[in-house]
């Protein structure tokens, strides 16, 4: 039995090895065909790997520039938007979706934040959930190290030091928890989109004959607040309201 369970071990860890490794060479197939100037086909193999579940910063990252290239507005943003919830700091994400958005039709400027609404989220929003939790779980690891480090030591200077240091590690778990959980609150809450129909009314209610409100066009980022049946209620970031079919919108 015991054999066998080994057996069953290694298969499992060479068939996620195996994976990686056709996940990475699909990748730079990808990225030798974009050098080429073959972005269409580039798409293909970075959307192979997104089919087989993988995902990551650099993959949307070269998504969004693929479809740049292309001129998909829309696709675009969308791929630039999902890198950037998974790498918030990074500069050439920040940058590119910027060069993107300026290739959209609406100008919309956002509601102004101050204050501690400003500063709360500009915290929140420094690292994805995902990087935050990983903080956490380092965190209790070196708590873990430093506690067991204080209860076996037998000199009281390095007790004192190893108290001091899991007092700290203890804080910074909370504080990089907390902050895990604020990040997917924050995420849940806002529910972003792209719309990808070239041209969207933008109606008073959830049908198709209420008052038309406004204009929208491919690429502009909105918010999902609500939903009705197959309508979806959506704020912009000025603070303006309306419905429109879920079938022009991508979820982020």
């Amino acid at each position: 039995m015991h054999y066998l369970k080994t057996i069953y071990v290694f298969v499992i860890l060479t068939t996620s090895w195996l994976g990686m490794a056709q996940d990475e060479a699909i990748f730079n197939q990808g990225n030798t065909l974009y050098s080429e100037g073959k972005y269409a086909e580039a798409i293909e193999k970075y959307e192979q790997i997104l089919n087989s579940g993988k995902h990551s910063a650099a993959l949307y990252y070269n998504l969004g520039n693929a479809y740049y290239k292309l001129n998909n507005v829309a696709s675009s943003i969308y791929y630039f938007e999902k890198a950037l919830q998974l790498d918030p700091t990074d500069r050439e994400i920040q940058n590119n979706l910027t060069y993107a958005q300026n290739m959209t039709v609406d100008a919309i400027e956002a509601q102004p934040e101050v204050g501690f609404s400003k500063a709360y989220k500009s915290i929140v929003n420094y690292r994805s959930f995902d990087t935050w939790a990983k903080y956490t779980v380092a965190f209790m690891f070196v708590f873990i190290a430093l506690f067991l480090g204080y209860y076996f030591s037998t000199s009281t200077a390095k007790k004192r030091i190893a108290f001091v240091g899991l007092i700290c590690a203890l804080f910074l778990t909370g504080t990089t928890l907390g902050l895990a959980f604020q990040k997917f609150k924050l995420d849940k809450n806002t529910n972003p989109a792209i719309i990808f129909t070239q041209e969207v009314s933008i109606k008073n209610d959830p049908n198709s004959t209420s008052e038309e409100l406004f204009k929208l066009h491919e690429g502009t980022k909105i918010y999902i607040v609500g939903t009705f049946n197959t309508w979806k209620k959506i704020k912009l970031p000025d603070g303006k309201t309306g419905w429109l079919e879920q079938q022009h919108i991508k979820a982020l």
